[in-house]
């Protein structure tokens, strides 16, 4: 098969792309433009109610497929670097001699700890870990399903402090793969996500691992977003691996938030916003995360942010669980075919409710329902919470930081339907932006590759990539706004006292 790129030697970045439903790789050119992409979906495991899993193995092996299928239609000797973005907190234990997973991939969403994290919360643990960390002590975190497997996988623990597992999240295991088991290494923002990684003194906690009972040797080292994190080989050609991000801070560096104030929303499985808040820490006092947005140069510069753990898996959920459509893509058209949500409300807490509330045993509700609801009012209220939500985690941005939001930059599945973003621009009261490259995790996974090896000089190099292909306006009474707004908040108080 001919080669899909026509670009200059060493002028394409190969992104890997690991998600919570799909593995992907994308090649892009230097300009940030898509040249090739391959995708292979992902199966959860759903053991126990809220026992949410993957297969490593399966992880590795669709990821390498996708590697190997961009490999058969492009160039590779014009790849420059390899930079790759992962889901993060899905905690991985493999064996460090034949690198077998020890027990399947526990992924983020996974609530089985959420017993033993509100012990923890009883006994006074939260706020040493949260001036440590800047997270909350919950189950989405690694720390407690390492705990876990540890605790529950028969002989494990012992084979792990005689230094014979090795703990990583995604990327890490990836990592370790891709350089046939030479390199255990993470990066600072992947790290941030552990519960176990001071990320004011960027270093693996001894208190904290102490707290959690878990053996420091496991640990991989921690490295810069841009480094050297390693060589593969594709194709015959060895590559080098030179960027590394969780998937939502690669989005942020994909949607160029360099400046304080910038924030980005990314509405995949679950939504995430960040806010850039520049190199000082600062704990939120709204149940929001500090987390680390990148690190360059040993330098952090630290964002705050707000997880919703239901955005697109709502839509998902009305598709496969209660077949109102065969592609999510047609949640738009069934939406807007009825003018209003008919008094119906959707509060999508599958897996508990995220920030601000953080309430990991909440329950998804459905209210409003009368004679006259139909499915397309029941997703027309799935895509408006969306907006909802975001404004939740918006205004505990503005207390928390001051900032006063007025543009928002939007990526992520969702960000393709119309109807979800213009329903954001009016509840948040603000403009937003969705880019030309929507594949922005992926890309910023590319950007940090890029300007390791010199492909980009700078941030404002990267910047100038950066094009809106559609701008939504607010376009709603403040009396009417107020009035969604107010109902919502009552529908979550009702799932939280439920």
């Amino acid at each position: 098969m001919p080669p899909l790129d026509s670009s200059p030697a060493g002028q394409t970045i190969l992104a890997i792309d690991q998600g919570t439903t799909s593995s992907r790789a994308i090649l892009f050119s230097k300009e940030g433009q898509i040249l090739s992409i391959q995708q292979k979906e992902l199966t959860l495991f759903y053991p126990e109610k809220g026992w949410v899993e993957q297969d490593a193995n399966d992880i590795w092996h669709d990821t390498k497929w996708a590697i190997d299928h961009i490999a058969d239609e492009t160039n590779v000797e014009n790849i420059a670097a390899i930079g790759i973005t992962n889901q993060r907190e899905t905690t991985v234990l493999w064996d460090k001699k034949t690198g077998e997973p020890v027990y399947n991939a526990i992924v983020w969403q996974d609530r089985r700890t959420a017993d033993y994290c509100a012990k923890l919360k009883d006994a006074g643990e939260e706020e040493a870990v949260t001036q440590k960390t800047g997270l909350l002590l919950d189950p989405y975190f690694s720390a407690t399903k390492v705990k876990w497997i540890l605790d529950n996988v028969d002989g494990v623990r012992e084979r792990a402090e005689a230094g014979d597992v090795l703990f990583g999240t995604v990327d890490c295991y990836l990592l370790w793969k891709l350089t046939n088991g030479v390199v255990h290494t993470t990066d600072a923002t992947n790290a941030s996500r552990t519960m176990i990684y001071n990320i004011r003194e960027q270093k693996w906690d001894e208190d904290l691992l102490a707290l959690f009972d878990i053996p420091a040797c496991m640990l991989p080292n921690v490295k810069n977003n841009c480094d050297d994190f390693g060589e593969t080989i594709l194709d015959g050609h060895t590559l080098k691996i030179t960027g590394m991000a969780g998937d939502q801070q690669a989005a942020s560096i994909g949607q160029v938030c360099f400046d304080k104030g910038m924030v980005k929303s990314t509405y995949g499985t679950g939504c995430f916003a960040l806010i850039n808040i520049g190199h000082e820490f600062k704990a939120s006092k709204n149940k929001l995360l500090t987390t680390i947005a990148y690190q360059f140069d040993g330098k952090v510069t630290y964002a705050v942010e707000g997880a919703i753990f239901v955005a697109g898996a709502a839509i998902q959920w009305l598709r496969d669980n209660l077949e109102f459509f065969d592609d999510a893509a047609q949640s738009e058209k069934l939406a807007l075919s009825v003018a209003d949500n008919n008094d119906v409300y959707f509060v999508p807490a599958f897996t508990g409710l995220g920030a601000p509330y953080w309430e990991p045993n909440a329950r998804a509700a459905i209210t409003g329902l009368s004679r006259e609801s139909t499915k397309a009012h029941i997703t027309r209220a799935a895509l408006e919470a969306q907006a909802y939500q975001t404004h939740d985690l918006l205004d505990a941005f503005k207390q928390d930081t001051g900032f006063e939001i007025k543009i928002l930059r939007i990526d992520g599945g969702l960000a393709n339907n119309k109807f979800m973003c213009q329903f954001l621009a009016d509840i948040l009261n603000v403009q937003v932006e969705v880019p030309e490259v929507v594949e922005t995790t992926a890309l910023g996974a590319a950007y940090l590759a890029g300007l390791h090896v010199g492909l980009y000089k700078d941030f404002d190099d990267i910047a100038q990539n950066w094009k809106i292909a559609e701008t939504y306006k607010p376009n709603m009474d403040d009396e009417t706004r107020t009035k969604y707004l107010a109902r919502w908040k009552q529908e979550v108080a009702r799932v939280l006292h439920a």
